[in-house]
C-alpha cells in the first residue's frame, strides 16, 4: 500500500520525502485548493520545483485541484490543471465533474485521482468516474466501514485510497454546509473550512472561549484541552446538559486497522494534514513508514504511539469500526 503524505509549504514536502512518504499532495495557493490558508500552498514555480525534488528522491506528487469551480471562474481551475501537468505532477486530486472533463479532454494522458470532496461511496458513483474520465484512484469518504470499502476494491476497476490519520471530519465530504453558514466560506468552494479569519478566542470568567464568526462553539477550563472551533465539534447546551452532540474533538488513527485495510484491497493510505508544521509531518510519516515496514516483515504493528498529536489528545478508529450497527 502506498503512504501518501500531506504538504502545505515546499519545506513539508521535502520533509515527507525524507521520512519515507511514496507519494506527497499538495496544492497552489488559490481556491482551486481545498486547503486554501494564508501563509500555505505553493506557488507555480515552487510546485515545479519541488517535483523535482520529489522525483529525483524517488517519490510521487499529487496536486489536489479539489474544489467546486466558481460560476464564471472556470478558468482559474483550467489554468490550475495546464500548471500542474506543465509541472509534471503524477497525478490530479479532483473533485469537480466539469474539472475532470476537462482534464480527461485537454490532458488524456494525465492521470486522475477523484477526490474525497467527490463523496463518491458506491461502486457505480465510482465506476460512472472511471468509465467517463478515465479515473485510476478514487479517495474513499471517511463514512465507510472496512467491509464497505473491500466490497468497493472488489467491484470497480480503479484503486482505492483510504485516510488513515489525522483530522476526521464527521460530515460526508464534499456535503457539509455547516462552516459556509457560519461563515460565508464555503469548504467545498472556497477551499477552507472554519477559517482562520473568522476564529476568535477570548478569555471569560476564567474560561477560554472559542468562536466561529458569531457562533460561541465551546468553552473550556484552565488546563483543559481546547480543540480548534468547527461547528460540528462544538459543545452544545440541551435539555440533558452540556455536551458534543455530533462528534468529540478527536483525530483519525486507523494504524491498528492497516492489517484489515490490506486485506480489504485499500491501495494507497492518506495522511491528513496540509495546514500541518514540519515537525508534525516528519513524525507522523516516520511513524506509519515504521508500521507499515512491521507490517510487511509479518511483525505486530506499534500502536498509539501518535496520540500526543491528535485534536483532544484523542484517537478513534472512525467508521471503520461501525460498532453501532
Amino acid at each position: 500500500m502506498e503512504l501518501i503524505c500531506p504538504a502545505g509549504t515546499p519545506s513539508a514536502l521535502r520533509d515527507a520525502v525524507a521520512a519515507g512518504a511514496d507519494a506527497i499532495y499538495c496544492g497552489f495557493s488559490d481556491e482551486t485548493n481545498a486547503r486554501n490558508f494564508p501563509g500555505l500552498n505553493f506557488s507555480r514555480a515552487e510546485m515545479a520545483e519541488s517535483i523535482a525534488h520529489a522525483h529525483d528522491e524517488g517519490a510521487l506528487v499529487l496536486v489536489a485541484i479539489n474544489t467546486f469551480a466558481r460560476a464564471g471562474g472556470f478558468e482559474l481551475w483550467q489554468r490550475a490543471v495546464d500548471d500542474a501537468v506543465d509541472a509534471k505532477a503524477d497525478a490530479l486530486i479532483v473533485a469537480d465533474v466539469g474539472v475532470m472533463e476537462y482534464v480527461a479532454r485537454a490532458h488524456p494522458q494525465q492521470r486522475l485521482h477523484v477526490s474525497v470532496q467527490a463523496a463518491a461511496a458506491n461502486p457505480d458513483a465510482i465506476q460512472f468516474y472511471v468509465d467517463r474520465f478515465n479515473a485510476k484512484r478514487v479517495v474513499l469518504p471517511r463514512v465507510l466501514s472496512v467491509p464497505e470499502i473491500a466490497a468497493i476494491a472488489k467491484a470497480v476497476k480503479c484503486e482505492t485510497e483510504v485516510f488513515i490519520f489525522g483530522g476526521l471530519c464527521v460530515m460526508e465530504e464534499g456535503r457539509c454546509s455547516l462552516s459556509s453558514y457560519a461563515t460565508g466560506k464555503s469548504p467545498n468552494m472556497d477551499g477552507v473550512c472554519s477559517p482562520a479569519s473568522h476564529i476568535q478566542y477570548r478569555e471569560e470568567n476564567g474560561m477560554l472561549v472559542s468562536r466561529l464568526g458569531e457562533f460561541t462553539i465551546n468553552k473550556f477550563a484552565n488546563g483543559e484541552a481546547a480543540a480548534y472551533p468547527t461547528l460540528c465539534k462544538g459543545r452544545y447546551q440541551t435539555s440533558e446538559g452540556a455536551g458534543y452532540l455530533f462528534e468529540d474533538p478527536s483525530s483519525l488513527d486507523a494504524t491498528t486497522m492497516l492489517p484489515e485495510l490490506k486485506k480489504a484491497g485499500v491501495s494507497a493510505l492518506k495522511i491528513e494534514g496540509r495546514q500541518r508544521g514540519r515537525a508534525y509531518i516528519e513524525r507522523v510519516v516516520r511513524t506509519f513508514r515504521q508500521a507499515l515496514s512491521a507490517l510487511d516483515q509479518g511483525l505486530p504493528v506499534p500502536s498509539d504511539a501518535l496520540r500526543g498529536l491528535s485534536e483532544g489528545q484523542s484517537t478513534t478508529v472512525g467508521a471503520y469500526k461501525k460498532t453501532w450497527r
